[in-house]
């Protein structure tokens, strides 16, 4: 009975995974689009990860998910709390799932579907495939659980041991929250624990009162998945996470208090009778029990949202006051990248994105303050040093990227163009730091003439400050179309590529006139034509990332 129930537990919470991950890689840009859509609103916020939740299959991706964007600085306290309280109603969809009277069909649907992603060529059918496999393990799990649980009622001692679980009193109603608080939290997942009970619950081995007081006290233990997320993040992350915690331990201590009267509504609410006996295979089964328990887990949720959503304010500021802030600086990164976000690929890829993105403005800036120290008659070392400091951040930079992209490629089972996208990224990365090397490189040009006692003459000067500007007329092009992810950028900028690769070689002419014609020291020669051929260099590693962009470069 134990290796019976352990497998279907296994089979059914890799079918959850397998559910997760192949509406995550169908949802797509889609689910990138509704992160975004966060506001302040706490309704939209709310209304956010109701939706996430049901893509994703599991609150506690979700909400792991937030405490790693509350904590890299991408979601403000106030949005993440919005957001929770709405993975705490999608979860709920599983218990819907599940009354879905398809358990029979949940073999067949797991067969066929294997084949389709086995055999398919196209990564979006293959990962609808994964999800309608997922679901079907979801199923046949759940049978497997059933018929584990039926065993159950033929051993005594067993039978016995339940029975001290019964929620017809309130210190009933606490022991059986606490045996779903702690399962779940051994087994870290909400979705199994309710399975578990579902499949108790239908075999007539527990009552309905106590499934369902066995579900409330699984919304306590999800939350230790978010607590042990928070373990070393930042204040703010840890606020989040301990919000989660106050969140379900309030609604199930004000919903105990009023169970036996809950209960009794959501039976009316349903329809049904939880009594009725069904007789499968020789065995009294209760089937309308499922639909009942699903009811109980949804409308304790959709309650106890409503019941915090007109407190959101007062709990953050609450919760500032509960966790305070440390004295020190506690982001010791540089970038908003966050561990916990791997999670969810298509959240990281997008958040890896951006920092990408934040590269090529850093890029840009330097290239302004380029401008600017070269037209200086004097040395500016406050603005020198600024330019010195992005270009080292910028290295740092490539290097939280790097690793946040090796743990994402690392991670199994992304989709092709997840980890096609990762590369590009990792390309685009190494391009922009070539590039603020360039920049530095220019700027020591520059510094190292001034220590020697000479200067690029005024013509040099207004040559070299024209060919910036085009430069950075190009970079910034090609900057945008990265930005708006044009596809088009390589064609769109290829004029202005040549334009300026045309105006080095007619500098370098004039260059090698202006020697014949008139004394120039040799340093400032060498300085000259150094200075031409790095910026050659940065127009070549900005083309490189024009070339990453197109298709099927």
């Amino acid at each position: 009975m134990i290796f019976t129930l352990a497998g279907g537990l296994g089979i059914f919470l890799l079918g959850m995974k397998y559910m997760s991950d192949g509406m995550q890689a169908v949802a797509g840009s889609s689910l990138r689009r509704l992160i975004g859509a966060v506001t302040n609103n706490r309704i939209l916020a709310a209304t956010v990860g109701v939706v996430v939740t049901c893509i994703v299959q599991s609150s506690s991706i979700t909400t792991v998910m937030v405490v790693g964007f509350v904590n890299s600085g991408v979601m403000v306290l106030a949005q993440g709390i919005g957001v929770i309280m709405g993975a705490n109603i999608g979860t709920t969809i599983t218990g819907w799932i599940l009354v879905l009277k398809v358990g029979k069909y949940g073999l067949p649907l797991l067969g066929f579907s294997s084949f389709a992603y086995l055999f398919s060529k196209g990564d979006r059918w293959r990962y609808w495939a994964m999800f309608v496999m997922g679901v079907g393990m979801v199923f046949f799990g759940l049978e497997i659980m059933k018929d584990a649980c039926s065993v159950i009622k033929e051993i005594p001692e067993f039978e016995a041991w339940f029975a001290r679980f019964n929620a017809d009193t309130y210190v009933g109603v606490l022991k059986c929250a606490a045996v779903g608080c702690i399962l779940t939290t051994l087994v870290q997942s909400s979705s199994a624990t309710l399975g578990i009970t579902i499949s108790l619950a239908t075999q007539g081995v527990i009552s309905y009162p106590t499934a369902a007081a066995l579900v409330l006290g699984e919304n306590i233990g999800t939350t230790i998945t978010a607590f042990l997320a928070s373990l070393g993040t930042t204040t703010h992350a840890r606020r989040a996470a301990y919000f989660h915690i106050i969140f379900n331990l309030i609604g199930v201590f004000w919903i105990t208090l009023i169970f036996q009267w809950y209960i009794g509504l959501i039976q009316s609410i349903v329809g049904v009778d939880v009594a009725e006996k069904v007789m499968v295979d020789g065995s009294p089964t209760f089937p309308n029990v499922v639909a009942a328990i699903a009811a109980t887990h949804s409308v304790f949720n959709i309650a106890n949202t409503l019941l915090f959503l007109p407190f959101l304010t007062p709990m953050v500021r609450f919760l500032e006051w509960a966790v305070p802030a440390r004295a020190y600086k506690e982001k010791p990164r540089l970038t908003d990248l966050d561990v916990l976000i791997l999670e969810t690929p298509l959240l990281a890829i997008e958040q890896s994105r951006k920092e990408v993105l934040k590269m090529g403005d850093g890029c840009l800036k330097m290239m302004d303050w380029l401008l600017q120290l070269m037209n200086e008659d004097e040395p500016d070392k406050t603005l020198a040093d600024r330019l010195k400091q992005r270009e080292r951040i910028l290295d740092s930079v490539q290097d939280e990227i790097a690793e946040f992209m090796t743990g994402l490629l690392s991670g199994g089972n992304i989709s092709h163009a997840t980890a096609e996208e990762a590369r590009r990224q990792l390309r685009i990365a190494d391009e922009y730091e070539s590039i603020s090397d360039y920049i530095a490189n220019l700027d020591k040009f520059d510094r190292k003439l001034r220590r020697d006692g000479f200067r690029f003459t005024d013509s040099q000067r207004a040559d070299l400050g024209q060919l910036n500007r085009h430069i950075v007329e190009y970079v910034a092009a090609v900057h945008d179309g990265l930005a708006k992810d044009n596809r088009n950028t390589l064609a769109a900028t290829s004029a202005a590529a040549k334009r300026v690769r045309a105006e080095v070689k007619s500098l370098r002419r004039k260059h090698l006139e202006e020697l014949s014609t008139g004394p120039i020291p040799p340093v400032v020669s060498v300085a000259f034509l150094a200075a031409l051929n790095a910026y050659v260099r940065v127009r070549d590693h900005a083309q490189n990332i024009a070339e990453t962009i197109a298709p099927d470069k």
